[in-house]
């Protein structure tokens, strides 16, 4: 059993003991369930900003302890302030020391889009991300099956929630295209063994359809990289670790920019 089954077990009974606390109608009660989501594509296309999801993340199973001293409202208002197109927070506790609350903070801090970083399982979750203040979800191909895939994304969708679907290869990609997509993101990091690689973006971009968002996440820790990989076609660029393992992510993420940009 790899990492990710490890996760993917843990998280059924997460969300089982999280339906037995919250009704679907008490997250639907939430003052951030009504609010209306910003656009994942208005944000990543903007002439403006950077194309840069930034990623709020305290440990990975990889790595252990990333960061675990920085307020999130700091490091969001940073990284929004260094031109994030988006923001991606992990809700996952057991794995990332992430919170819900974490979410809800980021959300509070900040006016760009948010993107809820966790393994999605069920239905309740995609619920439980709008009531947050969520405006992406992710769903990994990895642990769905192209029917959960839909079931997920059309209920995103009649949210008002943008999907980011993540794949690691070409399999993946082919089975799990689905019209409720708005992106589709390549992990450059195997989430088997969590090796990583940016080859695999450049490897998969022909193959996703023009219609979507294109998504590279994991193993970009230079500026050159997002160079090429805007040549490969790509819009966006996941990156946390790089920014996170600095004492001040978000002007870890301005010295990043400047180098994008050749200053």
């Amino acid at each position: 059993m790899n990492i990710l089954d490890k996760i993917v077990i843990n998280k059924r009974k997460e969300v089982q003991r999280a339906k037995s606390r919250t009704s679907y109608t008490q997250l639907e009660e939430s003052e951030l369930f009504h609010r209306e989501c910003y656009s994942f594509k208005d944000f990543l296309l903007a002439p403006g900003r950077t194309g840069i999801i930034a990623e709020f993340k305290r440990r990975s199973p990889s790595k252990g302890i990333i960061n675990d001293k920085v307020s999130v409202k700091a490091v969001t208002n940073g990284y929004s302030a260094a031109g994030a197109s988006a923001l991606s927070v992990l809700t996952d506790r057991n794995f990332f020391m992430g919170k819900k609350a974490d979410l809800v903070a980021a959300r509070q801090a900040n006016t760009i889009p948010i993107l809820r970083k966790d393994f999605m399982i069920d239905e309740y979750q995609v619920i439980e991300a709008k009531s947050l203040g969520a405006d992406i979800i992710l769903l990994i191909a990895a642990i769905l099956t192209p029917t959960e895939i839909d079931t997920l994304a059309s209920l995103a969708k009649s949210l008002g929630l943008n999907v980011l679907l993540e794949v690691h290869d070409l399999e993946e990609l082919e089975r799990s295209i689905n019209p409720n997509l708005d992106a589709i993101g390549v992990n450059n990091r195997n989430l088997a063994d969590f090796t990583v690689s940016v080859e695999t973006s450049y490897k998969l971009a022909p193959h996703i359809p023009a219609e979507f968002l294109k998504i590279s996440e994991s193993a970009i820790s230079n500026p050159e990289t997002i160079k090429q990989l805007k040549a490969a076609g790509f819009n966006g660029f996941l990156i946390g670790e790089n920014f996170m393992k600095q004492e001040d992510p978000g002007a870890a993420m301005m010295e990043f920019v400047t180098g994008i940009n050749g200053f």
